[in-house]
């Protein structure tokens, strides 16, 4: 009997990629197979040159379907073959290659806003709900809407074998968080991309939308981010302190590389306030929810364990973010240790050699 893949991809939808997908229908014994797409649909192609590509890369159970369906989260390409620019798992593949022997390792806190008839889901048609304070990890009564998608969504995160790891309610009303966790450079953005994709699908269920914008109610309210805690082997090491305060000072030296490649936003997030530190400062410390990264404080005590960078977007692309965590502090790494082992450099002798002087013959008169 034939079985559904749903084929899920990234879109070219600026400032921020949106999540596309559909339905194959495959034969049973089957595999996934190279399949394509109109892109000029999708703000990926022109209209007179529009087909692209889809390549699966990753797939997991579809826990909303029957039990043989599947999801196949995909990679985008050329009709050449070649990556599509909007397909930032390539540059993220050819980062966790280069530096595989660090065995980089992954957890991200994923926020997100429910919406509803265009305000935050449970809050009043007029005004503004109580100020933050009773909703973060709250229970009972009508101020923690959206607990019943929550909990579908776990569920059914956990059936496809999703690497969730955790769920609670956020500072905001209406907002909440998952975690995913612990994978590699790939594993972990491949997962988020189709938890993602499972939220969004079963909100169509309840009629309601989900927002990962970085800032979704403007004023007094907590933003959304999606922190991302990273660790290498030498950091979860006995002994890995060294390395992970090596690993804040070299993410302090491409701040701005980070915060573009963050999430469309930033800059009405990071402001210093609501847990944040600005977006054009750049700090670490132990337990310090106001800095850039938070080392946290059994982190601190075991030395040894990971980092928190605290200033990725919920809208951030975790193909993007994975890849500049790998590059900057492995690649730091990578450097330190090759200047170590490299041979010191004799200093060159500049040899002189005295020239002899001509022997002239003796001249005899006659």
């Amino acid at each position: 009997m034939s079985y559904q893949a749903e084929y899920i991809w990234i879109d070219g939808t600026e400032p921020t990629h949106e999540l596309r997908s559909k339905t194959r229908i495959i034969a049973d014994g089957k595999k996934p197979v190279i399949w394509g797409f109109d892109g000029s649909s999708t703000n990926q192609a022109t209209g007179h040159f529009s087909d692209c590509v889809l390549i699966p890369v990753w797939t997991c159970k579809d826990p909303l379907r029957g039990p043989k369906d599947i999801l196949v989260m995909c990679e985008v390409l050329n009709a050449d073959m070649t990556p599509h620019p909007t397909n930032t798992r390539h540059a993220a593949a050819l980062a966790a290659k280069k530096y595989a022997s660090f065995e980089p390792m992954f957890g991200i806190e994923q926020e997100y806003t429910f919406f509803q008839d265009g305000r935050p889901y449970g809050w009043p048609e007029v005004g503004y709900p109580a100020p933050q304070g009773p909703y973060y990890c709250g229970v009972g009564g009508s101020k923690m809407p959206g607990r019943d998608i929550v909990e579908a969504h776990t569920l059914a995160c956990i059936e496809a074998g999703i690497s969730i790891e955790g769920t609670n309610a956020e500072v905001m009303m209406g907002q909440w968080e998952f975690q995913l966790g612990v994978l590699d450079t790939l594993a972990i953005a491949d997962q988020l991309w189709v938890a993602r994709w499972l939220l969004k699908r079963i909100a169509e269920e309840f009629d309601v939308e989900v927002s990962f914008d970085a800032k979704p109610i403007k004023g007094d309210w907590n933003g959304a981010g999606a922190h991302t805690n990273f660790s290498t082997k030498q950091m979860r090491a006995t002994g890995g302190w060294d390395a992970i305060i090596a690993g804040c000072e070299a993410i302090g030296t491409r701040v701005k590389e980070h915060i573009a490649g963050y999430g469309y936003g930033i800059e009405e997030r990071l402001t210093g306030a609501h847990e944040t530190a600005h977006y054009t400062k750049f700090s670490y410390g132990v337990s310090d929810r106001g800095s850039s990264i938070r080392i946290p404080g059994g982190v601190a005590r075991e030395k040894k364990g990971y980092l928190e960078d605290r200033r990725p977007n919920a809208n951030m692309d975790p193909y993007v973010v994975t890849r500049l965590m790998v590059e900057t502090v492995c690649g730091a790494a990578a450097a330190k240790a090759g200047a170590k082992r490299a041979p010191a450099k004799k200093a060159a002798v500049k040899k002189t050699v005295a020239k002899k002087a001509p022997v002239r013959k003796a001249v005899v008169t006659k």
